[in-house]
Parts: C-alpha cells; structure tokens; sequence
C-alpha cells in the first residue's frame, strides 16, 4: 500500500508523525509513553490512536511484539529531512543579508521531509521562490527548490548564485571572458557578472517541490 499524503493530516497528528520520523531516522524508537510525554498527551492511549490511525494510513509500519517496533515504510531510506533556509530571487536578487534565514532540522526551523528521488544530487536544503525569471524551466513562484551545496557548477547548470550580495537562481553561462545568469523568461534581463565583482556560486538546483 502506497503512503497517503501527510499534507492531508490533522495538524496534531502530521505534528506527531514529524517527531516520529525524526526519531526514527535519528535511530530512535520512541515509546508511547515518550510521545504522550511529547505532546502533553494524558495518557498513552491518545498517543496510540494518532500511532494505529499513521500505521493504518501507511505513513509508519509497527513490527509486531516489540515495545518500540516503530518503523519507517522502507526502512526510512527514501526520506530526506530538508531544512527551507530562506528566499531566492527568480526575478531581482534578494539581498543576502535580508534573506529569511530559519533553524536547521531539529532546531526550531522549518523541515520538510522529502522522498530523496525527487531530486539529483541530493539537496542540502530548500529555498522558496520568488519571481518569475524561471518559468520556462517550469521554475515557478512560491516553488521550493532543493539545493545542492558547491562552489562549483558547469556551464548551462541552474544555480544559486551571489552577486554582490544578492542571491538569486538562473541558469549559468560561462563564457571566455565572462559570466551571465541567464533567465528562463523572455521579459527578463541576463545578469552579468563583471570582472572584480563579488560573485560566488551557493549551489546547484537539483530538482523542486510544489507545494499546493
């Protein structure tokens, strides 16, 4: 049975299932009294409602007659936990010092987790989209992007990039003796990089969530 969608969850338990993941993919098990301790729970049988209703659901898997026979389905080797960092210009560079910067996972940040094959290479964190510079790409505002991190990127790769402090995603053009970003749609302008500027590539794009 395929996984039902977390985003249709009741908040309580998508907020349930998201510790579960985290323990579990941190090599932890927890107890059901330790989720009813999470969340302030009463007892442990509010904790194994939200538990059985997941199980049911396909979004965890119990092996029977263990304590903390929790698991995830696979193993939990197709999830990704994926911190979202911040913006990224598809249109204007946002300035870099004003990006929204959140916590990585497991420190106050928001995290999604993500099968890890909806993307290559894998990311190290997302950005959210903004602009329209992209859609030609099918890139498109509000989009989550994955991210990998290097300083490095082969001509006609879409990447992060900072120019003179500001970040933005386009697909690089390296020439001769230049640099461009060059955008995905006609009503913008390339970007180009002159000699002596700061000028340094974040990461490359591998791949995006849309998020309905």
């Amino acid at each position: 049975m395929s996984p039902s969608d977390p985003s249709s969850l009741p908040p309580q338990r998508a907020a349930v299932l998201d510790f579960l993941r985290r323990e579990l993919a941190a090599g932890r098990a927890p107890s059901l009294a330790e989720i009813a301790e999470e969340f302030g729970f009463s007892s442990r049988n509010a904790a194994q409602k939200h538990v059985q209703a997941l199980v049911a659901d396909g979004l965890l898997e119990q092996v029977p007659g263990r304590k903390r026979g929790l698991r995830l389905p696979g193993g939990g080797a197709d999830l990704l936990p994926l911190p979202v960092l911040g913006r990224v210009a598809a249109g204007l560079p946002i300035s870099a010092a004003g990006v929204e910067r959140l916590g990585p996972v497991g420190e106050g940040g928001e995290a999604l987790w993500l099968d890890r094959r909806l993307f290559s290479p894998r990311p190290d964190y997302l950005l959210r989209v903004q602009g329209d510079s992209m859609i030609e790409d099918g890139i498109l505002d509000g989009d989550l992007v994955g991210v990998h991190r290097t300083p490095e990127a082969r001509d006609g790769q879409t990447v992060v990039a900072r120019v003179e402090g500001e970040l933005t995603i386009k697909r690089l053009q390296r020439g001769a003796d230049r640099i461009r970003l060059l955008p995905r749609n006609p009503a913008h302008a390339p970007i180009e990089v002159h000699p002596g500027q700061d000028f340094a590539i974040e990461g490359v794009y591998c791949g995006l969530v849309r998020r309905g």
